[in-house]
């Protein structure tokens, strides 16, 4: 039987370099101070199961076909969904997660044009139909974000190092969605400073929790 979502589940999106991973540090620990339970996590990569999976579709060195690697993202997600986000739901926690299926719909579906509705589709399968309550989006030029990422002197995976049109049509994805569901998503300028965009966070999220 399925678990009842009694918890408050949050995810960042946005294109690679946009700060995801710091702002969802942030709003973890502000979380926490608030005497909320949190459950750190991400896709692809937030199990064992994941982990194994992460290392195919980011570090692969050999091909994958788009519908591979969109079927691999999906194949994380239904056990991601399963066995570590709705359980940590119906305990109550907070679920804070860096991308989700809005990543699919941006990177497979528009990226590698496989087309939105398909893949939102299939990811909507996988995770049995859960959306987030909020979905934080980190929005950031893509040339900005290649700025940021060549600074960071880091080696990129498959996916970071695809080229500007690439980026291009995801980061317009990504923005689509969000026109689509203003109630979920919240839009912020990634060029902001951290703090300023933590506090716009912080500030959504005090009136979910409330």
């Amino acid at each position: 039987m399925r678990a009842v979502v009694t918890g408050l589940f949050i995810t960042l999106e946005g294109g690679d370099g946009s700060g995801k991973s710091t702002q969802a540090g942030l709003l973890s620990d502000w979380l926490a101070g608030q005497g909320r339970t949190v459950l750190r996590t991400r896709e692809p990569g937030g199990t064992p199961v994941g982990v194994l999976i992460r290392d195919i579709v980011l570090h692969h060195r050999g091909e994958v076909a788009p519908r591979a690697e969109a079927l691999l993202y999906a194949a994380d997600r239904a056990q991601h969904i399963a066995t570590a986000v709705r359980p940590a739901l119906a305990r109550g926690e907070v679920v804070i997660q860096d991308r989700y299926l809005d990543s699919s719909v941006a990177y497979q579906g528009a990226g590698r044009v496989l087309g939105g509705t398909e893949i939102r589709d299939l990811s909507l399968w996988a995770a049995e139909g859960l959306l987030p309550q909020l979905t934080i989006l980190l929005d950031l030029d893509e040339t900005a974000a290649r700025g940021r990422l060549d600074n960071a002197n880091k080696r990129f995976d498959r996916l970071e190092a695809e080229k500007a049109d690439f980026h291009r049509r995801v980061r317009a994805s990504f923005l689509r969605l969000a026109a689509a569901e203003p109630e979920r998503f919240l839009i912020v300028d990634a060029t902001e400073p951290v703090e300023t965009i933590a506090a716009t966070i912080r500030a959504r999220v005090a009136t979910l929790l409330r």
